[in-house]
């Protein structure tokens, strides 16, 4: 199967720690792309959106679920899709950084294996296009 890696880097004009919170709160973040998500686990840490919080994006049956793996306020979140899906060995990680002139740097990739070959690269580009159109809204947003 073919692995195929999303990269996506971006700079705002908006402190790191709401540009964190915009990523790190399930619902917010699926206003962001435009799908609909809602947690359906909570994490046993202070933040109910942190380690071990589970989010179901899309609708009804239809839809995958994401396991936060790793959180890291202001600074790191990552999920790996812990349902059936199209993918397999799927890993998201968003990275959250100031820079030297005091904006926050973005650094989102994603790996994942195509589990039908020939699929992967759709997705990919589709998933990719997703998210930049959402990265945009990031000022307003946060």
């Amino acid at each position: 199967m073919a692995r195929h890696t999303i990269e996506i880097q971006e700079t705002f004009d908006v402190p790191r720690s709401r540009v964190f919170a915009l990523f790190a709160d399930h619902q917010r973040f699926g206003r962001l792309l435009g799908a609909p998500v809602r947690r359906i686990r909570d994490s046993v840490q202070a933040d109910p959106n942190g380690i071990g919080s589970v989010r179901k994006i899309g609708l009804g049956p239809i839809g995958l679920e994401e396991t936060v793996l790793n959180f890291e306020p202001d600074t790191l979140i990552e999920y790996s899709i812990s349902s059936l899906s199209p993918i397999r060995n799927h890993h998201g990680r968003i990275r959250f950084a100031d820079t030297p002139d005091g904006r926050t740097h973005l650094h989102y990739t994603i790996t994942f294996e195509d589990r039908i070959p020939g699929t992967g690269k759709l997705l990919a580009r589709a998933l990719e296009q997703g998210i930049r159109r959402g990265i945009r809204k990031v000022p307003e947003m946060a």
